[in-house]
């Protein structure tokens, strides 16, 4: 029996430690060099004993009977002085007499068994039994947030996808084509990337996916773990878990992307607690039955006034972006005006419309009744000014009222005014809030932080205010 350590390191109370025992060969001796690489490159120390080690790691050998009893006999003692075992090389691959895995016969109480060759299983093993102390790839980049990685957006703001693909087949989409079905991402991976973001310095978080509601309908709503707590894999979970998440940061959670599912209305008393903003990205894309039934939209869309009507009673301060399409194929004027009627009565705060477009694979280019171009640019046109109208309506409300302001932009620390956005503008597609110089000599502005700004005018889509 030979043994591998790593080089002596400065000794680090909080570095966990592996033991590691290599058997048999000069090719499972080099991977155990690669193990123990990969190991020492994630900050694991190794021990010179089983009883001082976290954990034990038995390359073994299965060639001869000589090998496969030193290697059985090295995993018992291994169990007797420490317990927890992970065994990978040759005996790993080999089946006992009842046709199973030899080694869990024989040792039914090790972590973990993999073949030889097996690095990344066992590292696997290791992280799941053992976690890592840090991630080389992650420490070593610069301007990161841990696991979160890299971030395009400036630092005060981050996107948080919690899936992938879409389980619908709206007629004017091929996203599913492209993207796949709906593949959540474990709750407790999303959760951890929204804790490193904030700790990082993110003040709004923006949750977005193809189908936000949807989260967790492909896991069936596991049960997964975050902080050695339970938590399911399901939307009012996952936002609740980051309203709690984000409390001691002071930090924002903007929902993106909800379809009007019944489901929803478990989040908005969340919203009217101040948990998490009263702001809902909600894809509608029209209001007249007929024309959902062609775009085969999710949901039930001719009950849309009355969940938007509940939402508000529920949530006065809630603020509404949505998306449409104008002149889809089919749509009667008849339909196009119930859609103009539907904005007014709604008070959408922000809407966004598009001239329908043919898109190459998209099964509503078979649908009778294609509009001429210029009829649906018209309808978008003619939809904005409704829109717009709404929008601006609701804006001229807040005037007067304080708010609390992410500042975007400040320059000479914002004595001159800047620019920042309130919970009811996400960035990039809604409007922001023009801030003026401040009134006292004394008040700054900080780009990432937030600033109570007095409301004193709306023009368009922006609000214009004095920092106080």
């Amino acid at each position: 029996m030979s043994e591998v350590a790593l080089p002596e390191r400065a000794a680090t109370a909080a570095a966990p430690k592996v033991g590691f025992v290599s058997l048999g060969c000069p090719k499972a001796l080099t991977d155990s060099e690669l193990i123990l690489t990969q190991l020492s490159a994630e900050g694991y120390e190794t021990s010179k004993t089983f009883e001082g080690a976290d954990i034990v790691i038995v390359n073994t050998c299965g060639f001869i009977d000589d090998a496969v009893k030193e290697s059985l006999d090295t995993i018992g003692e291994a169990l007797a002085a420490n317990g927890r075992v992970i065994v990978t090389g040759c005996l790993g691959a080999k089946s006992g007499e009842d046709g199973g895995n030899m080694v869990r016969q024989m040792h039914p109480s090790v972590l973990a068994v993999t073949g030889p060759h097996a690095t990344q299983e066992v590292m696997d093993a290791v992280h799941a039994n053992l976690p890592k102390p840090h991630d080389p790839f992650i420490d070593l980049v610069p301007n990161t947030f841990g696991i979160a990685g890299l971030k395009l957006t400036p630092r005060h703001y981050a996107y948080l996808k919690i899936s992938e693909g879409c389980n619908h087949r709206c007629t004017f989409c091929i996203i599913p084509s492209m993207r796949g079905d709906l593949v959540s991402r474990p709750i407790g991976d999303v959760l951890n990337e929204a804790k490193a973001l904030f700790e990082g310095g993110v003040k709004e978080l923006l949750v977005i996916s193809q189908d936000t509601s949807a989260y967790g309908v492909d896991t069936k709503y596991r049960m997964g773990f975050w902080n050695g707590k339970p938590v399911k894999t399901r939307m009012l979970d996952l936002v609740k878990s980051l309203g709690e998440i984000a409390e001691p940061y002071g930090a924002w959670v903007r929902l993106h992307y909800v379809y009007p599912y019944p489901s929803v209305d478990e989040v908005i008393p969340l919203m009217a607690s101040g948990q998490i903003l009263p702001y809902l990205d909600v894809p509608l894309q029209h209001s007249h039955p007929a024309v959902l039934k062609r775009m085969k939209r999710p949901a039930s869309g001719e009950r849309n006034l009355e969940r938007i009507a509940k939402w508000r009673e529920i949530c006065p301060e809630l603020v509404i972006r949505s998306t449409f399409i104008a002149g889809f194929p089919g749509e009667t004027e008849e339909e196009f005006e119930h859609l103009l009627d539907f904005i007014r009565e709604a008070e959408i705060d922000r809407a966004g419309c598009f001239a329908y477009s043919p898109v190459s694979g998209a099964a509503a280019n078979e649908i009778p009744g294609m509009l001429p171009e210029a009829e649906r640019e018209s309808r978008r046109a003619r939809f904005m000014e409704v829109a717009e109208s709404v929008s601006i309506a609701r804006l001229r409300r807040r005037i007067g009222a304080s708010m609390q302001v992410l500042v975007d932009s400040a320059p000479g620390m914002g004595r001159k005014g800047g620019v920042g956005r309130s919970y009811a503008d996400a960035p990039e597609i809604d409007g922001v809030v023009r801030l003026l110089p401040p009134e006292k000599i004394s008040k700054t502005l900080k780009v990432g932080e937030f600033t109570r700004a007095r409301i004193v005018g709306a023009e368009g889509h922006d609000l214009v205010a004095v920092p106080v």
